[in-house]
C-alpha cells in the first residue's frame, strides 16, 4: 500500500474517497502485556489488524491479519468497540483517502511465534507502563484507553 498519513479532526485533511471495513485486536498475554507492532508505513506503534476480504467474516479477518503481521494465532474474546469516526481519515500515496472503519476486538494468544512482516519493523508485547512513551497515533491510544477502562459495553463511534 505504501506510505500513509493519518488525519484526525484536522481541518486540512483531504476528503475521504473510500470506506473499507477492517479490524484489529488488543492481544493481552498472561503477564498483562499488550501486543503491538511498529508499522513500516508510518513508524508508529499500532495494534495488529487489517482489512476484511470478500468471503470472510470480520472476526476471521482479524485472526488472519494478526497471524500474518505478528506470527501469533489468537482467539477473539470480546469487542472493545466500533471506530467509524469520519474525522479520522487515512491518506495513502496512491490517492486513496480512507474513512476509518475498524472493529477492535480483545484476544488472547493461543499459538505461533512472534515475527515481523513486510508491514512492520518490530513486533513485541509491551508493558502497560511503557505505552505512554511509544510513538503512536491518537486513535490507537483512544482504543487502548477504552480497553483499559473495561467499560462493560463496546464503544460505538
Amino acid at each position: 500500500m505504501g506510505k500513509r498519513t493519518d488525519y484526525y479532526h484536522d481541518p486540512d485533511a483531504p476528503a475521504a474517497n473510500s470506506l473499507v471495513p477492517g479490524g484489529s485486536a488488543i492481544v493481552e498475554d498472561d503477564r498483562g502485556r499488550i501486543l503491538l507492532q511498529r508499522r513500516a508505513d508510518s513508524g508508529n506503534w499500532s495494534l495488529p489488524g487489517g482489512v476484511m476480504e470478500i468471503g470472510e467474516s470480520i472476526g476471521d479477518a482479524v485472526v488472519r491479519e494478526v497471524r500474518e503481521e505478528t506470527g501469533l494465532d489468537v482467539e477473539l474474546t470480546g469487542v472493545v468497540g466500533l471506530y467509524t469516526d469520519p474525522a479520522h481519515v487515512i491518506a495513502y500515496e496512491n490517492g486513496e483517502v480512507r474513512q476509518e472503519f475498524v472493529v477492535v476486538f480483545t484476544a488472547v494468544p493461543v499459538g505461533g511465534s512472534l515475527h515481523v512482516s513486510d508491514e512492520s519493523t518490530e513486533v513485541r508485547f509491551v508493558e502497560p507502563t511503557e505505552l505512554p512513551s511509544l510513538t503512536m497515533h491518537e486513535t490507537v491510544r483512544l482504543r487502548l484507553r477504552h480497553y483499559r477502562d473495561r467499560r462493560g459495553r463496546p464503544h460505538i463511534g
